[in-house]
């Protein structure tokens, strides 16, 4: 995405090298969280980029999936279901497992957050290897609905984590490093 307003997002989001260990750079959001005008541009450019996939509802994961789906829900109309880690949501769920580094973890939504046949965006803040939003898709579709696409403020292309999401749904970066 070529955009002077990307650059403007570029220009907020800060290296934190070594952390959470040596030899990574952490891509901190929370200056373009603080700036109001980057932040609303984040929201813009997200709804403008997927405006056209003509979704039903925004689904995203704990907790940086919430900061961006909200308000983009929002700006497109439409209602928002969390994706929570297990044993966060009071309702009845249904979960899916995904693997990490060194073990798996799980992801889990209210049986009833997405109707059978619904068109829904996921949306988080970061796509890295792509495992916990390639679980995020496989929870949706159990639930019945259909992932018309996928949504990212930075995008890590060197880990290749969108070669994990399927290649049957767009996916949306704003960023990519």
């Amino acid at each position: 995405m070529s955009d002077d307003r990307i650059l403007r997002l570029r220009d907020l989001i800060r290296d934190v090298p070594d952390f959470p260990k040596p030899g990574i750079v952490f891509k901190d959001i929370t200056p373009l969280l603080a700036d109001p005008t980057g932040f609303a541009t984040a929201i813009d450019l997200l709804a403008e980029s997927t405006r056209a996939l003509g979704a039903d509802l925004i689904a995203g994961p704990e907790a940086r999936g919430f900061i961006f789906g909200t308000p983009l829900a929002r700006s497109l109309d439409l209602g928002f279901a969390p994706i929570r880690k297990r044993g966060k949501l009071p309702w009845k769920t249904i979960e899916e497992s995904y693997a990490l580094e060194y073990g798996e973890d799980q992801v889990q939504m209210h049986e009833d957050a997405v109707r059978p046949g619904q068109k829904v965006l996921l949306v988080d803040d970061l796509l890295a290897t792509g495992g916990t939003m390639a679980a995020c898709r496989r929870l949706v579709e159990k639930a019945g609905g259909e992932v018309v696409g996928m949504a990212f403020v930075i995008e890590l292309g060197f880990l290749a984590g969108r070669g994990k999401l399927g290649a049957t749904s767009p996916v949306v970066s704003l960023i990519e490093y």
